[in-house]
């Protein structure tokens, strides 16, 4: 595939991606794909992987499931020993491919898109509960008081 320059693109059941299904709160919807095999400049196999995902996780801030839309877009140096890791060019992130030199493209892609979730997934739009922060501060304009939280001392003291 890389000495044809062999181009795949598609679309994969989220549901189809075991591994990944576990780390989410619901299987819904589907990862379209568009993978490219090659060699650059140097002579360096690669693998061109862009994923584009809906993915829902459960909100750490609210454990209300929200759905993170996740994109991927990485260059995978393909090797076939840890000792060629090295020679890799920059911004290429190694891929150990079997001796047989055969890949499961499906198992690249989940792979992908595990290493693209958040450690601690928090819905953007989310605020904590009333009960988690106590009722909104009121504002006391009576007495023309300033919000210096010394103020109240100085009250006293001209008592």
């Amino acid at each position: 595939m890389v000495s044809a320059r062999r181009s795949f693109q598609g679309v994969l059941p989220i549901a189809a991606l075991p591994r990944l299904g576990e780390a989410l709160a619901g299987t819904e919807g589907t990862a379209q794909y568009e993978l490219d095999f090659g060699r650059d400049e140097f002579g360096t196999a690669y693998l061109a992987v862009r994923v584009q995902a809906p993915l829902t996780l459960t909100c750490q801030r609210t454990l209300e499931p929200f759905v993170l839309p996740v994109t991927v877009d990485s260059q995978l140096g393909l090797i076939r020993s840890e000792r060629e890791e090295s020679a890799l060019p920059p911004g290429f992130e190694p891929l150990l491919v079997a001796d047989d030199g055969k890949l499961n493209l499906a198992d690249v892609i989940e792979d992908e898109l595990l290493l693209a979730l958040p450690l601690v997934p928090v819905n953007p739009d989310s605020q904590l509960p009333e009960e988690v922060v106590g009722p909104a501060p009121e504002e006391n304009s009576s007495e023309g008081r300033s919000d210096n939280p010394f103020a109240v001392l100085r009250e006293l003291k001209k008592r």
